[in-house]
């Protein structure tokens, strides 16, 4: 018989072929467990979310690794963020999000504001969203990678520099996985990982991550999509003024060296009806960015 743990991570990702797929395996082999794994328990924690003490209790208790509560925070808010920036969410997961509340606090609020936006959508509505933002036809509004805001092409030496580090922390992209390492959600699972002490990393790896391959774009992601953020309903036209102006001043700013490439998308394009959820989870974003930045401007010796 299956157990409650296992069955709660296939929930978690909507189903067993989900499950086998986001960590690599084929179907069958999930099928067939009655537990995960012992090689197996990091994997499906990270995607799933489900820490690995409630997966495996027999193999990890919470007195082996003392994590500090702020990374543990910090590594389930990573872990969302990974998650749904990664794929579209499954009715499941759009379930659970509904049910999220917060405290008086901006990011307690924010998560209260995502709980509402998912009560009023469905699944369809997400996935075309997701669509629309990330794949398009061609490509989409948003290109969530570090090589395109840092120099306004993929693959460049952001990239080339984040695998170098990585590799010196012994992490690396499975073979199941094509996107490269600089996509943001990839970068959101390998801070939750080094928040969660999953990597044998340096005590100040978590930080260097950050300040190198995060602090420097991620957070234009939110400046760029609040420019196509407006909730379009059928009929409407959607009107985003200075259009020109802002794409001519990026690549102006570009050539004369002033300031890294802003990774302006086609905002013009008409496509994107961004609903509040994906609003709701920009802000996320930029809130963890803004709180990561202060922690480090606090802990800072002057």
């Amino acid at each position: 018989m299956r157990d409650l743990a296992l069955t709660e991570a296939i929930e978690a990702v909507g189903g067993v072929t989900e499950l086998a797929r986001r960590i690599g395996i084929a179907q069958p082999s999930v099928s067939n467990w009655d537990r995960v794994p012992a090689d197996r328990v990091i994997a499906v924690e990270n995607a799933t979310g489900i820490p690995r003490m409630q997966l495996r209790p027999d193999l990890f208790s919470k007195d082996l690794v003392e994590v500090d509560a702020t990374d543990l925070e910090r590594a389930r808010e990573y872990a969302l963020l990974s998650t749904l920036l990664i794929r579209a969410p499954s009715k499941i997961l759009l379930k659970q999000l509904a049910q999220m509340g917060g405290d008086a606090t901006p990011l307690g609020l924010a998560h209260a504001a995502l709980g509402q936006a998912t009560e009023t959508v469905d699944a369809a509505q997400v996935e075309r969203e997701y669509f629309d933002l990330f794949i398009g036809l061609g490509r989409g509004e948003l290109l969530p990678y570090a090589s395109y805001y840092l120099t306004g092409f993929l693959n460049e030496r952001p990239l080339a520099r984040l695998r170098d580090d990585l590799a010196q922390l012994g992490i690396e992209r499975v073979e199941s996985n094509y996107e490269p390492e600089d996509h943001a959600a990839t970068l959101c699972e390998i801070m939750a990982g080094l928040a969660r002490q999953d990597f044998p990393a340096p005590e100040d790896g978590q930080r260097n991550l950050f300040e190198k391959h995060i602090a420097p774009w991620m957070g234009r992601i939110v400046k760029v999509s609040s420019k196509i953020g407006v909730v379009q309903r059928p009929g409407e036209r959607r009107h985003v003024p200075q259009q020109k102006r802002h794409q001519h001043k990026c690549k102006r700013q570009n050539q004369n060296g002033d300031e890294p490439f802003l990774g302006h998308p086609r905002l013009g394009s008409g496509r994107s009806r961004v609903c509040g959820m994906w609003n709701t989870v920009h802000r996320i974003c930029n809130l963890i960015i803004a709180g990561f930045v202060e922690s480090r401007e606090t802990s800072t010796p002057s």
